[in-house]
């Protein structure tokens, strides 16, 4: 969320923080609008993207250049020192060089006449506590836009709206339904949403409305979302496909010491028992089977928060909708009778890996084969 500061002068402006899409965002429409304002083509846009310190000096060289150099044209200029990268506590940020330079900035700032200059710097993160931080809040206008956490309630509605925010500026559409498809794997994560937007527009080409298949094809999955491929393909109720992701996913336990057997059953052990849940809210009248995406998302809010567990782990409202929604879908799958079975199954599953010698990887595979195999059910179709 963005966080104002009190505006002294409408001269100079900072826009910051991790969501680098609604950054720019801000700082291209003040741009554009302050030229439009003024007139005029004396207008500049300096890149402040440095990987190192000498880079960034020039940087900062190029912006008291643009400041000291007079409109030739017209009664004023916009100058847009956008992308900085050195404002925050990285290693070129904290250069004695830089620290220097974008203090002697600061002091230039502080004694500049903004008569006919207007300043906006665009930036990643920013180290509040240095002076030049201190001098803008002071001089003009400061808007940080901090991102998403996995921990805010309402992240995921945020990252909807950008992205359905910026396939509008791109000339796309997309179902609500597909939006949440796309934040759901992609995550809590501003630069890299923006980016697989991007991806999409070009795989696009012509065509403007974005479907399922296209988010399928073209997006990356961040690792929680690559998490729930296994569970997801077991709620689907898929042995083939659960097979074959299984299969990935052992394959990847091989190379990456962060993952385990272990920790792919707990995923399915979670999967079950939010399935349950459902179940039970769908039993207790919460939410209906038959809802669109919105819809659910809308009895989900509505549901009073002393009827559901206080802990978040097993709290729907605190889960991501979508992933819910999927999950209701893939409930219709088992019966509750299967659903109970199948978490014993697995819990059973648990101990064995813990307490006997056999192959982690025979006894995940054979219990998992053992739940979808129970009776023959026809699965639901895929949502994915």
């Amino acid at each position: 969320m963005a966080k104002s500061a009190q505006t002294v002068t409408t001269s100079l402006c900072l826009f910051a923080g991790e969501d680098d899409f609604a950054v720019k965002q801000h700082a291209r429409q003040l741009f554009h609008q302050w030229c439009a304002e003024i007139g005029g083509f004396d207008h500049e846009r300096i890149d402040a993207f440095a990987l190192n310190s000498g880079e960034a000096i020039r940087a900062i060289q190029r912006l008291r250049e643009a400041l000291q150099t007079l409109p030739f044209f017209g009664v004023g200029k916009v100058i847009w020192w956008e992308n900085c990268s050195f404002l925050g506590d990285d290693r070129t940020g904290g250069s004695a060089s830089v620290t220097e330079a974008i203090q002697e900035l600061a002091q230039e700032l502080k004694a500049f006449r903004w008569d006919a200059v207007r300043l906006i710097i665009s930036a990643g993160k920013v180290d509040k506590r240095k002076l030049f931080f201190k001098t803008l809040d002071k001089l003009g206008k400061v808007e940080l836009f901090e991102g998403w956490s996995s921990e805010d309630k309402d992240w995921h509605c945020q990252a909807e709206r950008a992205a359905r925010e910026q396939l509008r500026e791109l000339g796309k559409e997309i179902a609500e339904e597909t939006s949440a498809r796309l934040v759901a794997d992609v995550g809590p994560n501003p630069r890299l949403l923006a980016n697989e937007i991007e991806k999409l527009s070009i795989y696009l080409g012509e065509r403007k409305l974005v479907q399922d298949q296209d988010v399928e094809v073209v997006v990356i999955r961040n690792k929680s979302s690559r998490a729930f491929a296994l569970a997801d393909a077991l709620g689907q109720r898929n042995l083939p496909r659960l097979l074959k992701v299984l299969d990935d996913e052992l394959w990847a336990v091989k190379t990456d010491s962060s993952r385990s057997e272990i920790g792919l059953l707990y995923g399915l052990i979670n999967k079950f028992r939010t399935m349950l849940l459902l179940k039970e809210m769908v039993r207790e009248g919460m939410i209906k089977t038959d809802s669109p995406y919105q819809q659910f998302k809308t009895q989900l809010e509505r549901i009073p928060a002393e009827s559901l567990p206080t802990d978040k782990r097993f709290n729907p409202q605190a889960m991501h909708p979508f992933m819910l929604f999927n999950s209701l879908t893939q409930s219709a799958n088992y019966t509750t009778g299967e659903l109970v079975q199948g978490m014993e199954s697995l819990l059973e599953c648990n101990l064995r890996i813990v307490s006997s010698a056999q192959d982690d990887a025979v006894l995940l595979q054979q219990t998992l084969i053992g739940i979808v195999q129970t009776t023959a059910v026809s699965p639901k179709p895929s949502r994915r």
